[in-house]
């Protein structure tokens, strides 16, 4: 990671940062867990998807584990939401701002590491995805939940997007900084449109509310 421009490693500092403390909101609003608990989900959904990818294109030790500064972020994060959640409430909507960016750079960071190891384009495009909702999908398992990627406003859609438009552009040599930011801004363009207009993927035919959760489970906050 660190060898991406100086912006884009500042906002994917600012995702881990932001991830953490999505993630933590989830561990005190719907799992109730202690403060290790809190915090340990803030980390999981932070660097989770970061580590997953490393580890399938080898390599070794992730990147996460290479940079000291992501464990503080993310740990910052979780600690930040047990100190603060009930506060946090009202500061809803920047969170899910912020976590839309983290998503976004998220996925163009994890395809342009997925296209320099030399995968293909199915390959990196995937990464860049796994990148993005891999922490977030591990956390919901851990707390026994449908991994909100799989049924919440649109996530991994513009996460697929932001990569493909990556890979395509590396692929034609005209990867760069604009390039990466322009990827990033149509991921948190649809994102964002997810959210406002409440937009889901298709469901099936005959669900009464499409993209809902199973009846009777919790629903972890927003945005993660």
């Amino acid at each position: 990671m660190g060898t991406e421009p100086p912006l884009l490693l500042v906002l994917d500092l600012t995702g881990t940062f932001i991830f953490g403390l999505n993630g933590a909101l989830t561990a005190v609003r719907v799992a109730r867990l202690d403060i290790v608990g809190v915090v340990t989900l803030g980390m999981i959904t932070a660097l989770g998807g970061g580590v997953l990818r490393d580890v399938l294109i080898g390599s070794i030790p992730p990147a996460t584990f290479r940079d000291w500064r992501y464990f503080p972020l993310a740990a910052a994060g979780g600690l930040i939401a047990f100190a603060l959640s009930r506060r946090l409430d009202r500061l809803e909507t920047p969170i899910t701002l912020l976590d839309a960016i983290g998503l976004s750079v998220f996925a163009v960071i994890g395809a342009n590491k997925a296209v320099t190891a030399g995968l293909g384009i199915g390959p990196a495009i995937l990464l860049g995805v796994v990148t993005g909702v891999g922490g977030g999908t591990i956390r919901d398992t851990l707390i026994r939940q449908i991994p909100t990627v799989l049924r919440s406003e649109l996530y991994a859609i513009p996460a697929f997007v932001a990569a493909a438009i990556t890979v395509a552009t590396m692929r034609l040599g005209i990867y760069g900084l604009p390039a990466a930011l322009g990827a990033a801004a149509v991921c948190f363009g649809i994102r964002m449109a997810g959210v406002r207009y409440g937009l889901n993927a298709p469901t099936p035919p005959g669900n009464d509310e499409p993209g809902s959760p199973v009846s009777g489970s919790p629903q972890p906050p927003s945005g993660v």
